[in-house]
């Protein structure tokens, strides 16, 4: 029988507490190749922002890095990896894989050469119906410890059931799960078919919906387990609002995770700031033209903020929609205790040199 890999004991209590772990970017050049100096820059920020992971190789750093034209999987790994061998030992690292059995798990043996500690599997697999996806997810998770993720049907995720969710997270390798369908109703079959397979106490419950993300962390979920009733929780974030105002989202977990221990305080703040956070997301994230402009988005925050030097995708059709700039300006000066700009202003010479 094949060993189950197992995170760092480091890494596992960072995870299992929950922590801000930021969907990492892509910097570019004007020519769309690898800005290396300002892409260091971004986990600089990352880090010393006190993310307690980074997530490199997903959504955000763009699917395309794959690409053959491009051939940045590795090469951007390895920058991250690098930012991160002076890191706190409690930092998670972790890779996203994608495409095919075969292809996820080369990516997932990149990932573990390079000293990352799980994978995120992205379930857009072309043509892969529920049962592919599970055995996709058993082959990657022999290489390395596995975090779920349910994606968007927006932007290519599957419908993902209950059924689905209790399978998944009966796979011994399974060690957290993202739920970013923004959708409530598919979060709640996500979190009661991790409930339902018997290891919710081994599986840390992150938030990946980006449009409610207060709602998230606020809320308890009372389920069944095989042995009783239990109220679950998400202990964290893995996402791409967190990309930006990472600083910021450090002190609103801070904050939820006190509201969680009966601080109502904290309570009350985070209900507070939680349509705050929807519509900094909403600037970003460009839900109104189906997000067409949500890379570009996190792109254009950073370079206002002098992080990037601009906001080009390795696919050129992926730019700002009409008038997301100045929206995004507009959230800036509307939310200045969530967008970091001071703490970059004050660092950002230093994350460049």
């Amino acid at each position: 029988m094949t060993a189950v890999p197992v995170l760092r004991a480091e890494a596992a209590q960072t995870l299992a507490r929950g922590a801000v772990i930021p969907a990492h970017p892509l910097a570019l050049t004007a020519d769309r190749r690898l800005d290396e100096r300002r892409q260091r820059a971004l986990s600089r920020y990352y880090l010393a922002a006190g993310a307690g992971g980074l997530a490199v190789g997903v959504h955000t750093t763009q699917f395309e890095i794959r690409d053959p034209e491009h051939g940045l999987y590795e090469p951007v790994l390895a920058l991250a990896a690098e930012e991160l061998q002076a890191a706190d030992a409690g930092i998670v690292r972790i890779a996203g894989v994608a495409g095919d059995t075969a292809q996820a798990v080369a990516e997932a043996e990149v990932a573990r050469d390079l000293g990352y500690d799980a994978v995120l599997v992205s379930p857009r697999v072309a043509g892969a119906d529920n049962a592919a996806l599970l055995d996709r997810a058993r082959a990657v998770g022999e290489v390395l410890p596995l975090v779920g993720f349910y994606l968007q049907t927006a932007i290519g995720g599957p419908v993902l059931d209950r059924d689905f969710w209790c399978e998944f997270a009966s796979i011994p390798s399974v060690v957290a799960v993202k739920a970013a369908p923004f959708d409530r109703y598919r979060t709640l079959e996500l979190v009661r078919g991790v409930a339902a397979s018997g290891r919710a106490d081994e599986i840390a419950l992150y938030t990946g919906n980006d449009d409610s993300i207060a709602t998230d962390l606020l809320s308890e979920f009372h389920v069944e387990l095989p042995d009783g009733p239990r109220t679950l929780r998400f202990v964290g974030g893995l996402l791409g609002q967190w990309a930006v105002g990472t600083r910021a989202a450090v002190e609103v977990l801070d904050t939820a995770h006190r509201a969680a221990a009966g601080d109502l305080e904290a309570y009350h703040r985070l209900g507070r700031i939680g349509s705050d956070l929807v519509d900094l997301n909403q600037a970003v994230f460009d839900p109104g033209n189906d997000f067409h402009g949500v890379i570009a988005g996190v792109h254009e925050m950073l370079r206002q903020q002098g992080l990037l030097e601009g906001i080009w995708c390795l696919d050129p059709n992926e730019s700002l929609s009409p008038g997301q700039a100045e929206e995004i300006a507009r959230v800036r000066g509307a939310y200045p205790e969530l967008n970091d700009d001071a703490f970059i202003a004050e660092h950002v010479e230093e994350w460049l040199r």
